[in-house]
Protein backbone atom coordinates (compact mmCIF):
# COMPACT_ATOMS: atom_id res chain seq x y z
CA UNK A 1 0.00 0.00 0.00
CA UNK A 2 1.34 3.44 -0.85
CA UNK A 3 0.35 7.02 -0.08
CA UNK A 4 -0.64 8.93 -3.21
CA UNK A 5 0.84 12.19 -4.44
CA UNK A 6 -0.74 15.36 -5.74
CA UNK A 7 -0.29 14.14 -9.34
CA UNK A 8 -2.27 10.95 -8.65
CA UNK A 9 -4.98 12.83 -6.72
CA UNK A 10 -5.31 15.37 -9.56
CA UNK A 11 -5.67 12.58 -12.13
CA UNK A 12 -8.28 10.73 -10.03
CA UNK A 13 -10.19 13.96 -9.35
CA UNK A 14 -10.53 14.53 -13.10
CA UNK A 15 -12.34 11.18 -13.13
CA UNK A 16 -14.81 12.39 -10.48
CA UNK A 17 -13.18 11.19 -7.24
CA UNK A 18 -13.55 14.65 -5.62
CA UNK A 19 -16.24 17.20 -6.59
CA UNK A 20 -15.80 20.12 -6.51
CA UNK A 21 -12.03 19.82 -6.86
CA UNK A 22 -9.63 22.70 -6.17
CA UNK A 23 -6.37 22.05 -8.04
CA UNK A 24 -4.09 24.09 -5.77
CA UNK A 25 -3.94 25.39 -2.22
CA UNK A 26 -6.21 28.34 -1.43
CA UNK A 27 -4.52 30.08 1.49
CA UNK A 28 -4.90 33.85 1.56
CA UNK A 29 -7.18 35.02 4.37
CA UNK A 30 -8.72 31.56 4.93
CA UNK A 31 -7.97 28.29 6.66
CA UNK A 32 -6.33 26.61 3.66
CA UNK A 33 -8.05 24.07 1.43
CA UNK A 34 -7.48 22.27 -1.85
CA UNK A 35 -4.79 19.99 -3.25
CA UNK A 36 -1.62 19.57 -1.19
CA UNK A 37 1.55 17.54 -1.77
CA UNK A 38 0.22 14.20 -0.52
CA UNK A 39 -3.41 14.84 0.27
CA UNK A 40 -6.43 17.03 -0.16
CA UNK A 41 -7.56 19.66 2.36
CA UNK A 42 -11.35 19.40 2.62
CA UNK A 43 -13.76 22.21 3.44
CA UNK A 44 -16.57 22.25 5.97
CA UNK A 45 -19.98 23.21 4.54
CA UNK A 46 -22.25 25.82 6.13
CA UNK A 47 -24.63 23.27 7.73
CA UNK A 48 -23.96 22.37 11.36
CA UNK A 49 -25.64 20.33 14.07
CA UNK A 50 -24.48 21.73 17.41
CA UNK A 51 -24.77 19.49 20.45
CA UNK A 52 -27.15 20.69 23.16
CA UNK A 53 -28.19 19.18 26.48
CA UNK A 54 -31.35 21.29 26.68
CA UNK A 55 -33.57 18.19 26.40
CA UNK A 56 -31.46 16.10 28.82
CA UNK A 57 -31.42 13.14 26.46
CA UNK A 58 -28.97 10.26 26.72
CA UNK A 59 -26.55 9.85 23.83
CA UNK A 60 -27.33 6.37 22.52
CA UNK A 61 -25.84 5.32 19.15
CA UNK A 62 -28.55 2.62 18.84
CA UNK A 63 -31.43 5.04 19.45
CA UNK A 64 -30.09 8.49 18.75
CA UNK A 65 -32.39 11.37 19.66
CA UNK A 66 -32.06 14.13 17.02
CA UNK A 67 -33.20 16.65 19.67
CA UNK A 68 -29.62 16.42 20.99
CA UNK A 69 -28.62 18.89 18.28
CA UNK A 70 -29.59 22.38 17.19
CA UNK A 71 -29.44 22.92 13.42
CA UNK A 72 -27.53 25.98 12.24
CA UNK A 73 -26.83 27.19 8.71
CA UNK A 74 -24.29 29.99 8.76
CA UNK A 75 -20.89 31.18 7.54
CA UNK A 76 -19.55 30.69 11.06
CA UNK A 77 -20.39 28.09 13.69
CA UNK A 78 -19.74 28.76 17.37
CA UNK A 79 -19.21 25.50 19.26
CA UNK A 80 -19.85 25.85 23.01
CA UNK A 81 -17.06 25.04 25.49
CA UNK A 82 -16.35 21.32 25.94
CA UNK A 83 -18.95 20.45 23.31
CA UNK A 84 -19.08 19.41 19.68
CA UNK A 85 -20.86 19.82 16.38
CA UNK A 86 -21.50 17.64 13.37
CA UNK A 87 -20.99 19.07 9.90
CA UNK A 88 -20.30 17.79 6.40
CA UNK A 89 -17.74 18.36 3.71
CA UNK A 90 -18.34 20.65 0.76
CA UNK A 91 -16.70 17.95 -1.37
CA UNK A 92 -18.42 14.80 -2.59
CA UNK A 93 -16.12 11.76 -2.78
CA UNK A 94 -16.12 8.60 -4.92
CA UNK A 95 -13.42 6.31 -3.55
CA UNK A 96 -11.92 3.71 -5.93
CA UNK A 97 -12.07 0.00 -5.02
CA UNK A 98 -8.32 -0.16 -4.31
CA UNK A 99 -8.11 3.00 -2.17
CA UNK A 100 -8.59 3.73 1.54
CA UNK A 101 -8.35 7.19 3.07
CA UNK A 102 -7.44 8.57 6.47
CA UNK A 103 -8.45 12.05 7.50
CA UNK A 104 -6.70 14.25 10.06
CA UNK A 105 -7.67 17.65 11.41
CA UNK A 106 -5.78 20.73 10.26
CA UNK A 107 -3.09 22.07 12.58
CA UNK A 108 -4.62 25.57 12.58
CA UNK A 109 -7.68 24.22 14.40
CA UNK A 110 -5.75 21.65 16.48
CA UNK A 111 -3.64 24.50 17.91
CA UNK A 112 -6.90 26.05 19.11
CA UNK A 113 -8.03 22.90 20.93
CA UNK A 114 -10.42 21.87 18.16
CA UNK A 115 -10.30 18.20 17.23
CA UNK A 116 -11.76 16.96 13.94
CA UNK A 117 -12.69 13.29 13.68
CA UNK A 118 -13.57 11.65 10.38
CA UNK A 119 -13.73 7.91 9.93
CA UNK A 120 -11.82 6.35 7.00
CA UNK A 121 -13.40 6.47 3.55
CA UNK A 122 -13.57 2.80 2.65
CA UNK A 123 -13.09 1.40 -0.86
CA UNK A 124 -16.09 2.28 -3.07
CA UNK A 125 -17.66 4.54 -0.45
CA UNK A 126 -19.14 7.71 -1.89
CA UNK A 127 -20.79 10.79 -0.45
CA UNK A 128 -20.09 13.90 1.55
CA UNK A 129 -18.25 13.05 4.75
CA UNK A 130 -19.88 13.74 8.09
CA UNK A 131 -17.37 15.58 10.30
CA UNK A 132 -17.25 15.46 14.09
CA UNK A 133 -15.78 18.72 15.41
CA UNK A 134 -14.96 18.80 19.14
CA UNK A 135 -14.17 21.91 21.13
CA UNK A 136 -11.93 20.66 23.95
CA UNK A 137 -11.46 24.13 25.46
CA UNK A 138 -13.34 25.93 28.26
CA UNK A 139 -14.13 28.75 25.78
CA UNK A 140 -16.46 28.98 22.74
CA UNK A 141 -14.75 28.07 19.46
CA UNK A 142 -15.36 29.49 15.98
CA UNK A 143 -15.45 27.29 12.86
CA UNK A 144 -15.44 28.93 9.42
CA UNK A 145 -17.73 27.43 6.76
CA UNK A 146 -16.38 26.90 3.24
CA UNK A 147 -12.80 26.87 4.54
CA UNK A 148 -10.35 24.06 5.32
CA UNK A 149 -11.06 21.75 8.26
CA UNK A 150 -9.06 18.55 7.68
CA UNK A 151 -6.72 16.76 5.28
CA UNK A 152 -7.56 13.50 3.50
CA UNK A 153 -4.66 11.15 2.77
CA UNK A 154 -5.15 8.53 0.04
CA UNK A 155 -3.63 5.05 0.28
CA UNK A 156 -3.73 2.78 -2.75
CA UNK A 157 -3.38 -0.97 -2.36
CA UNK A 158 -1.52 -3.12 -4.86
CA UNK A 159 -4.79 -5.03 -5.36
CA UNK A 160 -8.52 -4.21 -5.08
CA UNK A 161 -10.28 -5.30 -1.91
CA UNK A 162 -12.41 -8.43 -1.94
CA UNK A 163 -15.45 -6.75 -0.36
CA UNK A 164 -16.00 -3.00 -0.73
CA UNK A 165 -18.26 -0.63 1.18
CA UNK A 166 -20.63 -0.66 -1.80
CA UNK A 167 -20.66 -4.48 -1.80
CA UNK A 168 -21.66 -4.42 1.89
CA UNK A 169 -24.41 -1.88 1.09
CA UNK A 170 -22.98 0.43 3.75
CA UNK A 171 -25.49 2.48 5.72
CA UNK A 172 -23.77 5.80 5.00
CA UNK A 173 -23.39 5.24 1.23
CA UNK A 174 -24.17 8.29 -0.96
CA UNK A 175 -25.02 10.57 1.98
CA UNK A 176 -25.32 14.24 1.07
CA UNK A 177 -26.40 15.77 4.38
CA UNK A 178 -25.00 15.74 7.90
CA UNK A 179 -25.92 12.19 8.87
CA UNK A 180 -26.74 11.11 12.43
CA UNK A 181 -25.78 7.65 13.78
CA UNK A 182 -27.61 4.69 12.22
CA UNK A 183 -27.86 1.03 13.15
Amino acid sequence: MSIKSDRWIKEMARGGMIEPFVEGQVREGVVSFGLSSYGYDIRVADEFKIFTNINNTVIDPKAFDPRSFVDVQADVCIIPPNSFALARTVEYFRIPRDVLTLCLGKSTYARCGIIVNVTPFEPEWEGTATLEISNTTPLPAKIYANEGIAQVLFFQSDEPCETSYADKKGKYQAQRDVTLPRI
